[in-house]
């Protein structure tokens, strides 16, 4: 299942970018660049999740979120905005989160999973070459056969099916596989790296990143 995001962002540079990292997650994204153009578009329907930055023109974010309660469709406030009380604004507003810019893909695309998890539009199926990835049923098949895999390496698997092409660090996989702060022990992390490796043959395609962690490369 594919979900539709809208991006609203009136500078193109930093739009094209949120549109990159949502295509790493396999999300469909457009992008609308004042306020008022945002609410139009939102009432036509089909959108799934809304990023909405603060400072448009035309109309700001606070004045698109009034405008398009309405529509039910979930909010995160994209903005350059730090100040504690405008984000206190935002979530009172009814958005579901506020990222600060500049932020790092893999932040956005975890922040923008969460949220779509809560409204139970996120992605459950996912296919890689001839692998198969079932988060509800938590099966993983190669070549229609299943493959055993224990649940850390499973969740493993899962986080580099969502971020293909990116690099992750080996502490990042700590904290968001085993939820734990980075404490200087990595070694469990390349075992179950190694694992998923040598039990999927992903051998050249789930690739060691030199001093820094790893990366699972895209399939075209």
């Amino acid at each position: 299942m594919s979900c539709h995001i809208l991006i609203v962002e009136d500078d193109a540079h930093i739009a094209k970018y949120i549109q990159a990292c949502l295509a790493v997650g396999d999300y469909e994204s457009e992008i609308c660049r004042d306020g008022l153009s945002a609410v139009d578009r939102a009432g036509k329907g089909g959108l799934d999740l809304i990023l909405l930055d603060v400072m448009l023109p035309g109309l700001d974010g606070f004045s698109v979120m009034e405008r398009i309660k309405e529509y039910g469709v979930p909010v995160i406030y994209l903005t350059a905005v730090q100040d504690v009380s405008e984000k206190v604004r935002g979530l009172k507003s009814g958005a579901e989160d506020y990222i600060v810019k500049p932020f790092e893909a893999l932040e956005l695309l975890a922040r923008v999973e969460l949220v779509l998890k809560r409204y139970r539009k996120s992605q459950t199926l996912y296919q890689y070459g001839d692998i198969t990835l079932d988060t509800e049923k938590h099966i993983v098949e190669k070549e229609g056969k299943a493959v055993p895999l224990s649940p850390k390496e499973f969740d493993v698997f899962a986080f580099f099916l969502r971020h293909q092409d990116i690099v992750v660090s080996r502490e990042r996989l700590l904290s968001a596989v085993w939820n734990y702060a980075y404490e200087g022990e990595t070694r469990t992390v390349d075992t179950h790296v190694q694992q998923v490796r040598r039990k999927l043959r992903l051998q050249g395609q789930l690739v060691t990143v030199p001093t820094y962690g790893y990366k699972l490369l895209k399939r075209e």
